[in-house]
């Protein structure tokens, strides 16, 4: 991933996870820049869907429980 785009993948996350305690942001931030093809099809796959219709909580709640083992290995 080129630099400007792995600069404003990290300022997105930031905005999302404003409300969410530091360390677990680092922990997010962590995962992200270790595997960032596979948040980039996450994210892929919200757009999607909400492109299809469901608001963005919907569709986040739908595709990370799709991805849900694949996200508990990563964090392991």
């Amino acid at each position: 991933m080129g630099m400007f785009q792995n600069f404003m993948l990290k300022q997105a996350m930031k905005a999302k996870l404003k409300d969410v305690p530091q360390d677990q942001q680092d922990m997010i931030m962590a995962l992200v820049e270790k595997h960032p093809e596979f948040f980039k099809k996450i994210g892929d796959e919200i757009q999607k869907k909400v492109k299809a219709g469901a608001s963005e909580m919907t569709a986040t709640m739908s595709v990370m429980r799709e991805h849900q083992g694949e996200l508990q290995k990563l964090m392991k």
